[in-house]
């Protein structure tokens, strides 16, 4: 799982390489290890060696897993390819969701339950839950053909909706009196939403674009700064910069980098000069933000005054902001044929290539500290799980064939 890139750079070796990587490492060990053939859905609570270690199950991860295993099918579909265990372990989540997301006493997505649905935990203050079913049940949708399972995702949309715009059903991180505040995570995450409802929906292909408009203007209005080349992770409602506070000043180039990458995607699905120009900038400010000179790799947490890091994992390497910087850069050269990007892509992918990859029991390591070294072996959690690695092979398999 170490193929590592060079100028001697070939497209067809390159696509062959990541989807036997993805089919035959990645998905594979979920699908050994992570489906839960009683209860239905995934654990993703893993050793090194796929053992499992937490019993609990993260609603996040039960539809970002259905995503992945659709949008696979559906890839390697089109490529000739027929994987029907991904639509077996689809179905699985599918109906685990169905039957365990949702608390029936407000129609609120739980963040943890038992492994056999019990709740755990419910995150009042977030959507995310709602958001990855979403897209989970969009892409399920797409791979079988089953309309009801998009309109399924358009409810959960309106729910979302219907959270964002009624008062007090969402408590803030902070006092909306004492700090009141915007964070980027929001629009990010719901422009991504969107994205998967439209293809998912073609019908309201009109009414999805407009949504899209809507929270791409809210990021370039609050929390894209060109005067300091950053993208804000939270900032005052005016999008003025909070520099007294930690938070305030944090900066998390791998999320904004993630954004960097929808917003260029639109601007190539559209034709948009404007949002492709926007994207490239995002991301060419937060990699320079973001990029480790000393040791390589996307560091966690920048501050943007350059003070002191405040959380304790400030200066790690985790593996999902590296697979952003992949993807984001393969974006940035397929729109400039700039060599600069080609090169940042490289960088990044070497470095993830080199460090996080588990050659002897598969898939990839998380957490690593800031000079490469391994902080644990776990292989999931109620964050890692499916999605972000699975999803940059996939990009890379799809940018590669162009």
């Amino acid at each position: 799982m170490k193929t590592l890139i060079d100028n001697q750079f070939n497209h067809v070796e390159f696509a062959t390489y990541c989807k036997n990587v993805l089919v035959h490492d990645v998905l594979a060990f979920w699908l050994a290890h992570g489906i839960d053939k009683k209860n239905g859905g995934i654990y993703t609570g893993l050793d090194r060696d796929g053992t499992i270690i937490e019993t609990d199950k993260s609603i996040w991860f039960q539809g970002r897993a259905l995503w992945s295993f659709a949008t696979a099918y559906l890839l390697l579909a089109e490529r000739g390819e027929n994987h029907p265990e991904y639509l077996d372990a689809c179905e699985s989540l599918a109906i685990f969701i169905e039957k365990h997301a949702t608390d029936s006493s407000d129609g609120r997505m739980y963040f943890r339950v038992t492994d056999d649905g019990k709740p755990v935990i419910k995150r009042i203050r977030y959507y995310f839950s709602e958001t990855f079913a979403a897209i989970g049940l969009a892409a399920y949708a797409r791979a079988t053909g089953m309309s009801a399972y998009a309109e399924k995702a358009f409810q959960l949309f309106n729910a979302i909706e219907k959270i964002r715009s009624t008062h007090d059903v969402l408590v803030p991180k902070f006092n909306a009196v004492t700090r009141p505040s915007r964070g980027f995570g929001e629009p990010m995450i719901l422009l991504n939403t969107a994205a998967e409802l439209r293809a998912s929906l073609p019908e309201k292909k009109d009414f999805f674009n407009n949504y899209i408009d809507a929270l791409i203007n809210e990021i370039e209005t609050y929390f894209v700064r060109p005067e300091l080349k950053a993208v804000l992770e939270q900032c005052a409602p005016d999008g003025s910069v909070q520099h007294e506070h930690f938070e305030g000043r944090q900066l998390n180039p791998g999320h904004a980098i993630e954004g960097a990458w929808f917003i260029m995607k639109e601007g190539l699905a559209r034709k948009s000069e404007k949002l492709m120009s926007l994207g490239l900038n995002m991301f060419t400010w937060m990699w320079e933000r973001g990029w480790d000179k000393e040791y390589g790799g996307i560091i966690y947490f920048r501050d943007i005054d350059g003070k002191p890091g405040n959380e304790y994992w400030h200066d790690m390497k985790f593996w999902w902001p590296q697979c952003e910087a992949i993807i984001a850069s393969l974006y940035a050269y397929a729109i400039t044929s700039d060599v600069s990007y080609f090169n940042k892509f490289a960088s990044v992918y070497n470095y993830f290539h080199k460090h996080f990859p588990d050659d002897e029991y598969g898939e990839c390591f998380g957490y690593l500290h800031r000079d490469g070294t391994l902080s644990t072996p776990v292989k999931g959690n109620m964050y890692k799980g499916p999605f972000h690695i699975p999803r940059m092979y996939m990009e890379c398999i799809c940018h590669a064939a162009v």
